[in-house]
């Protein structure tokens, strides 16, 4: 059992919470991510990157989106309440040295797993360039802390509620341009947008990482569940990643298998809504 010691909503449907995990807290490492389960028999099993650590404290912070049953469950949750299942810390560790010069691109929820990433980069002695995007200002998360660590800071919307109308692969672009051009690159955030960031990368030869959030189930490469091909290979999210060359994933056969479940998981939304109105139908007659 895993006790939540503090719990925060960051935007419309994106959560922080803390966890008392000091065992994970010392070993976790930049790019690491833990699986957690709300229920012992039957819940599903759900990875999150592990976005912050405090190890004298002995906790661990992470970040999710409600986008299904399970996260919608997590986010009602509160402090004091505990989680049954935790395991981690899981995943291959981001390497980290002194490249020079790296542009972070983080979009939407994908900014949690940057910002540790970018925290390591950055104690290593990197020149950081972040770009963070949202389809709009209210949805954007960890904005001071991102900024706060940047050499060079931009922030994209969408629409353009809030700083650059933009999609991140436009400024992205702009820095591959300069001279001299950026020594790496990493994004994270909807396999989409990380297509086209490392297809912006390209033409410019700079190196470039991607996070890669698969369907997963044990986190050990027993199921295969989130195999990825990668250049003429195939690989294993759980343990060969989360992070591969972006320019050698094939992302529309990952895509593809990202699909292969929306009707299942619509199907357990909309139980879990009939739920919730039979709920208040009841709390009302009483």
């Amino acid at each position: 059992m895993t006790k939540i010691l503090h719990k925060k909503q960051l935007s419309k449907d994106v959560y922080l919470m803390k966890l008392d995990a000091p065992l994970i807290a010392e070993e976790r490492k930049a790019g690491q991510f833990i699986i957690l389960q709300l229920d012992d028999n039957y819940g599903e099993r759900i990875p999150l990157t592990i976005a912050d650590a405090d190890k004298d404290e002995g906790s661990i912070s992470i970040i999710f989106q409600v986008v299904g049953k399970s996260t919608q469950d997590l986010s009602k949750m509160n402090a004091g309440q505990s989680i049954p299942t935790l395991v981690g810390p899981l995943g291959t560790p981001t390497h980290i040295d002194n490249f020079g010069t790296v542009v972070c691109v983080g979009g939407g929820i994908g900014v949690a797993p940057l910002h540790p990433i970018a925290q390591a980069l950055k104690a290593a002695g990197n020149k950081l360039v972040i770009i963070i995007g949202a389809r709009s200002k209210d949805l954007l998360i960890l904005e001071d802390e991102m900024k706060a660590i940047a050499d060079e800071f931009i922030v994209c919307t969408d629409d353009g509620s809030y700083g650059r109308k933009a999609l991140v692969t436009e400024p992205l672009k702009e820095v591959c341009e300069r001279n001299p051009k950026p020594d790496m690159s990493i994004a994270i955030g909807p396999p989409i947008m990380m297509k086209f960031c490392a297809e912006t990368t390209r033409p410019y030869d700079v190196h470039t990482l991607v996070s890669l959030n698969t369907i997963m189930v044990d986190g050990t490469g027993m199921c295969g569940g989130c195999r990825v091909n990668v250049g003429e290979d195939v690989k294993f999210v759980c343990v060969d990643g989360p992070e591969f060359d972006g320019h050698k994933v094939d992302f529309d056969n990952m895509i593809s298998r990202l699909n292969s479940y929306k009707d299942i998981e619509q199907e357990a939304h909309e139980c879990n809504l009939d739920r919730q109105v039979e709920e208040k139908k009841m709390e009302v007659s009483k």
